[in-house]
């Protein structure tokens, strides 16, 4: 994590499929950001606010989201593997096809997902899945 993480405008600008990794988005402001199927891997966006933001088909995987504030955005068939996703604010977000699952690491319980703390009121819930998720009450 030494390169600073793109902007805004940089990440929409990303084609399709890009892998973004072990980017530092902490504290950023990616409201309203519309980034379509990008793979994150191993990022952080603690505290970030991505409300409003339109992620669908996006897939993280490892990434620290503790804190962030999603209200609002479209995450449609967005794919959490391993994520921490503590405290975020998911409240009215679009989860419809969505999937909160783990990483095999070999040594359990490390690689699960954790949305401990997560706040989902009006959250659409349509047709997720969720597959050894730590803090999961669904």
């Amino acid at each position: 994590m030494v390169d600073e993480a793109p902007s805004k405008p940089a990440l929409s600008a990303l084609p399709r499929h890009a892998t973004v990794i072990r980017q530092v988005f902490d504290g950023r402001d990616l409201s309203t950001l519309r980034a379509l199927n990008l793979r994150f891997d191993r990022c952080s966006f603690r505290g970030a606010d991505l409300r409003h933001a339109t992620l669908d088909g996006c897939s993280f995987k490892l990434c620290d989201l503790r804190g962030a504030d999603l209200r609002g955005a479209s995450l449609r068939g967005v794919n959490w593997a391993g994520c921490d996703l503590r405290d975020a604010d998911l409240r009215d977000t679009d989860l419809t096809d969505a999937r909160f699952g783990f990483v095999n690491t070999g040594a359990p319980p490390h690689g699960l997902t954790d949305v401990t703390g997560a706040r989902f009121d009006r959250a659409v819930l349509r047709d997720l899945k969720a597959e050894d998720v730590v803090g999961w009450n669904g």
